[in-house]
C-alpha cells in the first residue's frame, strides 16, 4: 500500500457537556471528552478490573451545533474521524493534546431526546439526525 491512513472509530460515553466556541463568519467548534472502557477479571485475585481511556473529541460547524443541542454528559455516541495533535504554550510551559476530529457521528443514546418526549412520542424528534457528517474546514486558527 502506497498511502497512509489516519482513521479513528470510537464508541463511548460523554464525560461532559459539549463546550462550544463561535467565530466571526458563522463557524463554530464544539469540544467534549468521551470515555471508552475495557474490563477483565484478574486471574490471581478474581476481581473485575476496568480500564477507562479518555478521548478529546472535536466537532465543527453544523455537527457541533447538533451535538450541543442533543448531547449531554453520559450519552453514548459512535464517532469516526482522524487524530490531530496540537501544541500551545501556557505559562511558559509547552502543552500537547491529541484530539479526534470527527467527520461522522451517530447518537446511540441521548438523555435530552428521551426527557423532552411526551408519552405519545417514542422516537427522537425528526430534526435529530441519527448520523451527521461534517465538512472538514481547516481554516480555523488552531
Amino acid at each position: 500500500m502506497a498511502g497512509t491512513i489516519n482513521k479513528v472509530i470510537l464508541i463511548g460515553n460523554l464525560g461532559d457537556d459539549v463546550k462550544m466556541h463561535y467565530f466571526e463568519g458563522g463557524n463554530s467548534i464544539g469540544r467534549f471528552p468521551i470515555a471508552t472502557s475495557d474490563n477483565y477479571t484478574n486471574k490471581q485475585t478474581g476481581e473485575k478490573v476496568v480500564n477507562t481511556d479518555w478521548h478529546n473529541i472535536v466537532v465543527r460547524n453544523k455537527l457541533a451545533e447538533i451535538c450541543e443541542k442533543y448531547l449531554s454528559k453520559g450519552d453514548k455516541v459512535y464517532v469516526e474521524g482522524k487524530l490531530k495533535n496540537r501544541s500551545w504554550e501556557q505559562d511558559g510551559i509547552k502543552r500537547y493534546a491529541t484530539e479526534v476530529h470527527v467527520n461522522e457521528m451517530t447518537f446511540l443514546s441521548t438523555k435530552k431526546s428521551l426527557d423532552n418526549n411526551t408519552p405519545q412520542q417514542n422516537k427522537q424528534p425528526s430534526a435529530t439526525p441519527k448520523a451527521a457528517t461534517q465538512e472538514v474546514n481547516d481554516d480555523l486558527p488552531f
